[in-house]
């Protein structure tokens, strides 16, 4: 069983064990992050292996809306920490009691947002290559418009 601590992060602090960070605030709640924001939980473990698994097993959490059940406040909803560590806790305990399993289920979930970033990236390629072809197309319409109002102002040019 993974090991772990779970506090709320104080803006400026560093840690020595390997960590990430869970944001607890907004309709993102849960969603675990590298880097610290103002608005979270750090995860302390003793091992950079309990770490990844326990950060991606945040993420399969957060995305699977596990955490959502959870969110109270009604203008900025919010996780406490101990529906947090709970909810985190009991996920490992439960459902991955073998190592083998844990790693299986990581590799197909990290395999997957690794192939929906490069579908977004050519996603996002192929909105800008609509953009810059609707702006080249009214700019020589533009120019065609402007070319031949110059002929009507002065007809000998």
């Amino acid at each position: 069983m993974s090991s772990f601590e779970l506090k709320t992060h104080q803006v400026g602090r560093t840690y020595s064990n390997p960590h990430f960070f869970i944001l607890n605030k907004g309709l993102n709640s849960g969603k675990p992050l590298p880097d610290p924001c103002p608005n979270c939980f750090v995860v302390i473990t003793k091992t950079e292996i309990d770490r990844n698994n326990l950060f991606h097993l945040s993420l399969m959490l957060q995305i699977g809306g596990f955490y959502a059940y959870y969110l109270k406040g009604s203008v900025i909803p919010f996780i406490s920490i101990d529906d947090c560590r709970n909810t985190l806790k009991n996920s490992y305990n439960s459902l991955f009691n073998d190592e083998m399993q844990l790693q299986k289920h990581i590799n197909i979930v990290s395999a997957i947002c690794k192939k929906e970033a490069e579908l977004k990236k050519i996603i996002s390629k192929i909105a800008d290559l609509k953009v810059t072809y609707i702006q080249n197309l009214f700019s020589k319409k533009q120019n065609h418009v402007i070319g031949s109002n110059k002929n009507e102002i002065n007809p000998l040019a």
